[in-house]
């Protein structure tokens, strides 16, 4: 039992609840002082939003019930402890399908391909009576699959630079010629993410997510591009003309690592 399950008991006997546990920053190590506690948990049936205002009533004068835009959850300030939690509710099947089509049938995706395998792996158990969430970490707890590293190598380098039309750096060339920074901006974090799904896949290491990826990178990357560090503050602080170059170098270099 951790310091937090006493807050999360009164889940667990929610109708449809299969298993529950912590994970985010807090789990992987990576958190720090300002770190919200991140709860998942896995479910057949989302609770009505007066279940879950009633359930977080028990806990907080401070929340926000039913604020569904990143999918069902709810946040709120655990008074007893004056810490916050990010509970979300994950649909349990579907949490499992996509679990084993991404490590059991390779399929990649446009970015974060592995990231929820990351936050399965790091994940610290609260509540599992059936052996759920063991079992699907038993199914990752395995070498990085070659054909999922593959794919994802494959697909990343498509959509950075390969595809013959409407690569990220073709709409970036197309971004600068109109001037258009908002679009330059949009097209170039997804260059990053692509970028970063392919670094971690070269490597195999699972996605930790969208914080912190260029330290996580300096220290669990046994293989890096050249000049890692400073293409990244270029490639980050430009917004002229330079740009294609610089991005195209940095795809040309982590090609040549893989």
């Amino acid at each position: 039992m951790s310091e937090i399950t006493k807050y999360l008991e009164s889940y667990f006997s929610l109708e449809g609840v299969r298993a529950a546990g912590t994970g985010g920053s807090r789990a992987s190590g990576m958190g720090d002082e300002n770190s919200d506690y991140d709860i998942y948990i896995f479910t057949d049936r989302v609770p009505e939003p007066e279940e879950r205002l009633k359930l977080v009533k028990r806990l907080s004068g401070r929340y926000e019930i039913y604020g569904d835009y990143f999918g069902p959850g709810d946040e709120f300030l655990v008074d007893e402890i004056n810490r916050e939690f990010d509970l979300m509710y994950f649909d349990a099947g579907d949490f499992e399908k996509h679990v084993k089509s991404v490590w059991l049938e390779c399929r990649a995706s446009n970015a974060y391909t592995t990231c929820f395998l990351y936050t399965l792996k790091n994940l610290r158990i609260e509540y599992d009576p059936e052996g759920f969430i063991a079992e699907l970490k038993r199914i990752i707890d395995t070498p990085y699959p070659e054909g999922l590293r593959e794919n994802i190598i494959k697909r990343t380098f498509m959509l950075m630079k390969d595809k013959p039309f409407s690569s990220y750096l073709e709409q970036i060339e197309k971004a600068l010629e109109r001037k258009d920074l908002n679009s330059i901006s949009h097209r170039r974090s997804a260059f990053m993410e692509s970028y970063f799904d392919a670094l971690f896949a070269i490597n195999r290491l699972l996605h930790p997510g969208e914080k912190r990826l260029i330290s996580y990178a300096l220290e669990n990357c046994s293989a890096l591009p050249e000049d890692f560090e400073e293409d990244m503050k270029k490639a980050l602080n430009c917004n002229g003309s330079e740009l294609p170059g610089i991005l195209s170098g940095m795809a040309e270099k982590l090609r040549k690592i893989i």
